[in-house]
């Protein structure tokens, strides 16, 4: 049987498409300009297996979300496509969470129209005049790891082929091509057909062996090691390792901050998530791929601690200003860092024995004062504590959930890695939502959460989102976490002001958000379950209802949860 030859494509708009589905790129979310014309019309003429499966999304800042959710739960690479300068000013808070998080999305908007006569997919319309910038690409090129604009018709795939190898090589990243509508719109010559050819992504780093034996006689020698980490691989690698190395020697993890929780709730190692306990008496601390594993003013290692940082960038070079002590900087994929470790230390630690079972004992410690606490705040209004425990105990093996600001990771019980995502440290709000819906898009059987507060959830665009869940009959379960106020920001005026005007205001400027909108009628809007929940005691009971309607009906939940303020979160 003869080997079916791959598509030829006939313009620009073809190539594009064409080149995204050779690059593994399953999905394009898209919200649609009148740049859009060449690329409809290429995705009605070409077979529906021969390109991206086209998603029709309402608002830009979801387009990234979603790929960013759906990398996370697959480590496979999406591609969004916005509307010109317009589409791009929208989509670029999504651009600039990926490129905090290390997310390889290929990021692309139409471009005006260059020509006013003479070239099909020229000027044909007044915004066409209007939308023209002089450098659209600087609304994302300090966000993106490459960019570039398409010139001409023929140079579709070898673009898309490149800036997918780039996104997925280390460190991780969105890439943004523009997409002028004349090349998109003309017709490729014969003669200027290029051959198809893939760009795998570079190999990743491996571990120097003159270091890590380095490093590994540090951690033998050391009394007190613990490392931190607040993030991990999509295949779940480097909390596995960690796991084991941990076991093995006695050094206690900690995941301040973090971003994709790496260890199990349950793990005898696991010491939390407050930098400032965990780092209480180290004398060795290694970074494994954390941009911000402590803030210096209140948490900085004290004198005479060694500080080894690990990973691809372990300097994170995107960071403009990160002055964190280093002793040793290893670049090296995580995972593979850690084994080599683990290897190399043996059994040349003699106090391994005593750190593994001291390092248990806190654990459990810590494990139990965390349920007493989340109990303790089963009122009304209810803690966030008890909100992250509940939630916590209806996540499943396959559970994730999605936090922005929404959960308390040490109340909760996470069954592995990358069960629970926070939102990335570069505060672009709204992300949790939308996100959710990519990963459900991802796998419509597994039970996928998002969680936000309640400024979180007006920031996500809600009508939009709720559409989308909708329209693609995403089941996913919305906990909004009601305090009626933009409690972080409350959080830091007490912080820097702590006995100032506005922390004894009986109503701090700038915070409020009531009156609030009834979030039950914004989700019922869209045929959603809702209800809200007042008291802590009601809450487990409503839960379970939301997830007989997401089992049985294959609906959308939303439950708007009244939390009191906190000031710890």
């Amino acid at each position: 049987m003869e080997k079916s030859l791959p598509l030829e494509p006939a313009t620009g708009a073809e190539s594009v498409l064409l080149g995204l589905k050779r690059n593994g790129i399953d999905y394009l979310f898209a919200n649609a300009g009148t740049d859009f014309p060449p690329i409809i019309e290429a995705l009605a003429q070409l077979p529906a297996g021969a390109v991206p499966e086209p998603v029709t999304i309402p608002h830009e800042t979801a387009t990234v979300a979603m790929a960013h959710g759906y990398y996370l739960v697959t480590g496979k690479p999406q591609a969004v496509m916005v509307h010109v300068n317009v589409g791009l000013a929208n989509a670029a808070m999504g651009v600039i969470n990926a490129m905090s998080d290390n997310i390889p999305v290929v990021v692309m908007s139409g471009r005006t129209p260059i020509t006013e006569i003479g070239r099909p997919g020229g000027r044909m319309s007044p915004i066409q005049y209007g939308q023209e910038m002089y450098d659209q690409t600087s609304l994302v090129r300090d966000a993106t790891k490459f960019s570039y604009e398409l010139r001409y018709p023929e140079q579709g795939e070898p673009l898309v082929s490149r800036a997918v190898a780039l996104a997925m090589s280390e460190p991780r990243a969105p890439v943004y091509l523009s997409l002028p509508r004349e090349p998109l719109t003309e017709q490729i010559a014969d003669s200027a057909r290029q051959p198809i050819s893939s760009r795998p992504a570079a190999t990743p780093a491996r571990p120097d062996p003159e270091t890590v034996e380095t490093i590994a006689r540090w951690v033998a020698e050391a009394e007190k090691p613990i490392v931190l980490c607040q993030r991990g691989d999509t295949d779940g690698r480097l909390g596995a390792a960690l796991s084991r190395f941990a076991g093995r020697h006695g050094v206690a993890v900690a995941e301040p901050f973090l971003v994709r929780n790496v260890l199990a709730s349950s793990d005898p190692a696991l010491a939390g998530y407050d930098p400032k306990a965990a780092m209480d008496g180290a004398d060795l601390i290694l970074v494994v791929d954390s941009g911000v594993p402590w803030i210096e003013k209140p948490h900085g290692p004290g004198e005479g601690v060694r500080v080894v940082h690990i990973g691809e960038d372990p300097h994170f070079r995107r960071m403009p200003v990160r002055g964190y002590r280093t002793d040793i900087a290893l670049a090296s994929d995580p995972a593979a860092a850690i084994e080599a470790l683990d290897r190399a230390l043996g059994e040349l630690s003699q106090k391994a024995g005593a750190r593994v079972a001291e390092v248990a004992q806190r654990a459990a410690a810590r494990l139990e004062k965390m349920r007493a606490t989340a109990e303790a705040g089963n009122g009304e209004p209810m803690s966030p504590a008890w909100l992250s425990h509940c939630v916590g105990q209806i996540m499943d093996e396959r559970a994730v959930a999605f936090s922005e600001i929404g959960l308390m990771p040490g109340f909760m019980n996470l069954a592995g890695p990358n069960r629970l995502f926070s939102n990335p440290h570069s505060g672009g709000l709204g992300w949790a939502l939308p996100a959710a819906l990519g990963a459900q898009l991802a796998d419509r059987e597994r039970l996928v959460i998002a969680a936000m507060g309640d400024g979180s959830y007006i920031f996500a665009n809600p009508l939009a989102c709720h559409q989308i869940a909708e329209a693609l009959n995403l089941p996913v379960l919305i906990i909004i976490k009601n305090n009626a106020m933009w409690n972080a920001v409350r959080r830091s005026v007490v912080d820097g002001y702590p006995g100032g005007a506005a922390a004894k205001a009986n109503r701090m400027p700038l915070t409020s958000l009531e009156p609030l909108p009834d979030f039950v009628q914004v989700a019922k809007a869209s045929r959603a379950h809702a209800e809200r929940v007042e008291r802590g005691a009601d809450l487990p009971a409503a839960l379970e209802r939301a997830l007989h309607v997401i089992r049985t009906e294959r609906r959308q939940a939303l439950l708007d949860v009244r939390v009191a303020a906190s000031d710890m979160f």
